[in-house]
């Protein structure tokens, strides 16, 4: 029998209440971002990857209800993109805070954070301690390993066929990849093109989170979008929540 996953959001109260004193106690906390993805990558690229990644999340640890996603994150970086909408690390933090509190006083007792944008996981790590103490008794988690992350994609695009070599981390073959797989109407083929090539430096990094991503990538892109297809994005959703579960599966 399959786990059961409840989005929260298309449920009625009384069938939340139901499901909790049945024995499910958990929530996933899908985050996300509206940023540029370059030419040719929809803004909420980030956030439909998160929430992608739910359900089979959700069904790994054995059933879970799937919050509404925080969908705008912290992408002051981006900021000098059209369209981009960032919230200060506060913001951010704040609501996380407030998911917590409203969940355990339903009696959901474990919470799992995580971000289709690599750029929330500082934040997400920084928070964790406040989160727990909000909520005494109740389990809260964020994963929040970049290097992991970026390791699982270069993996997953070389099994399926791709170049490791372009996975940048931002609107690479990766992410665009993922678009193609679960959201094509959100990618422009045309616009796809390479960007910022190769690992950056600790200087380079500093120079980014100073001067925004344009100050190192002009086209927004960290890493090379050619080659992309839906098989790879297929590989890489599933190898990422595949990734996630398995630390917090770890921790439990």
């Amino acid at each position: 029998m399959e786990a059961p996953v409840h989005v929260l959001e298309r449920l009625t109260s009384p069938e939340i209440a139901a499901a909790i004193a049945a024995g499910c106690t958990r929530a996933l906390v899908p985050c996300g971002a509206i940023e540029q993805h370059g030419p040719h990558l929809a803004l909420r690229m980030d956030a439909d990857h998160a929430e992608a990644l739910a359900p089979l999340i959700a069904r790994g640890l054995g059933g879970a209800f799937i919050a509404p996603s925080i969908a705008v994150g912290c992408s002051s970086h981006h900021l000098a993109f059209s369209g981009t909408i960032s919230l200060s690390e506060a913001t951010f933090t704040a609501i996380c805070r407030d998911y917590c509190t409203s969940l355990l006083r339903h009696g959901i007792t474990e919470i799992f954070f995580y971000s289709g944008h690599v750029g929330n996981f500082p934040v997400l790590e920084n928070a964790l301690p406040g989160l727990r103490q909000a909520v005494p008794g109740a389990r809260v988690e964020a994963f929040t390993d970049s290097t992991a992350w970026l390791g699982c994609w270069a993996e997953a695009v070389a099994a399926a066929g791709g170049s490791a070599a372009s996975v940048g981390g931002h609107a690479d073959i990766a992410e665009t990849s993922l678009m193609l797989h679960i959201k094509p109407e959100a990618v422009r083929p045309s616009r796809i093109e390479a960007g910022r090539l190769g690992l950056m430096t600790r200087a380079e990094l500093d120079i980014m989170w100073r001067d925004g991503l344009p100050a190192v990538s002009p086209n927004g892109i960290l890493g090379d979008a050619r080659g992309a297809s839906a098989d790879i994005g297929a590989a890489c959703l599933t190898a990422i929540a595949g990734l996630i579960l398995a630390e917090f599966t770890a921790k439990a």
